[in-house]
């Protein structure tokens, strides 16, 4: 069964869409996380306008990460005075990707601009995950506890910078610097590749600001469905890029998917999780480092482009 994708320009098959939707989402809700790193890449794959691709997946992230939220709030995980620093940086950094989103498009290079950034993303973010959880398995296996890289009662020196802050709910009090600085890089981030980048936010408050686990996910998520809601807005009416039938179609598979990889993933323990999640993101990063070697099939196209006046 087919149907016409009415901003993409090409028929795609109902069921395969569906399917992709519902594994991502079973995906995501084994690992916790939004599915956008992976599902944009698949619809690049199949042949989807990256631009488009790129757009629509952030209606899908704004969806499963609403529900996250929701449920965070009726649990009492969700840290909103932190939230609200992280959606502020997330915000600016939206804004930022969104706009070097249109002037790569104008210019003919944002194609080349989203491979590279997801084969340094994913590399550097896959790698780190997978040298620790190799480590963890290394410690585990000679019968040795798996030290901390600080010891406790040890803190950072840039949770001291100027602008501190005391974060109940978190149980910190830290700068908000280097908060708003990872917010805006993952704004910016997922403006641009599309991506909610859950896979990023959740590691760093754990490891790098000391989040308490019980607040992480949940404050995650609410930074993360604000600040692409925002990017999807900008997206639509900035660079008419969004497709509401593919869009659809990724929601309702995801959100079935989704409810079994939940279930899934309360049988796994925390280093098989982190091996698993480096696993995937390295090997997205490598099929996408293949684009830049491998030569294409039709090493020249023809396109239509419209007048400026």
């Amino acid at each position: 069964m087919q149907i016409y994708l009415p901003i993409a320009e090409m028929p795609v098959s109902v069921l395969l869409i569906l399917a992709m939707g519902a594994a991502v989402g079973f995906i995501s809700g084994m690992f916790g996380i939004g599915g956008g790193f992976l599902m944009t890449p698949l619809l690049i794959f199949l042949g989807i306008p990256p631009a488009v691709a790129v757009a629509t997946q952030t209606a899908q992230i704004v969806a499963s990460s609403t529900t996250s939220v929701l449920g965070a709030v009726r649990r009492n995980a969700l840290d909103l005075k932190l939230g609200s620093i992280l959606v502020f940086g997330g915000l600016i950094g939206s804004v930022l990707g969104v706009w070097f989103f249109a002037v790569a498009r104008r210019a003919g290079q944002l194609d080349l601009v989203i491979v590279v950034s997801y084969v340094t993303l994913f590399m550097v973010v896959g790698g780190l995950m997978l040298k620790e959880s190799l480590r963890e398995f290394w410690m585990t296996r000679r019968g040795r506890p798996v030290r901390p890289r600080r010891r406790a009662g040890q803190h950072a020196p840039y949770l001291f910078w100027p602008l501190r802050m005391r974060f109940y709910r978190s149980k910190r009090y830290m700068s908000v610097i280097p908060i708003l600085g990872l917010a805006l890089f993952i704004g910016l981030a997922g403006a641009l590749l599309g991506i909610g980048g859950g896979f990023i936010m959740v590691p760093a408050l754990l490891y790098v600001f000391r989040v308490p686990t019980t607040v992480v996910v949940g404050t995650s998520q609410f930074q993360i469905v604000c600040t692409t809601l925002v990017a999807l807005v900008l997206h639509a009416v900035a660079n008419q890029a969004v497709d509401i039938v593919l869009a659809l179609l990724l929601i309702i598979g995801g959100v079935f998917g989704a409810q079994f990889g939940a279930r899934a993933g309360r049988n796994l323990r925390a280093e098989l999780f982190r091996f698993l999640l480096a696993i995937l993101l390295l090997a997205v990063g490598l099929r996408f480092a293949l684009e830049l070697v491998v030569r294409p099939e039709e090493p020249f196209s023809i396109a239509v482009q419209e007048a400026r006046t």
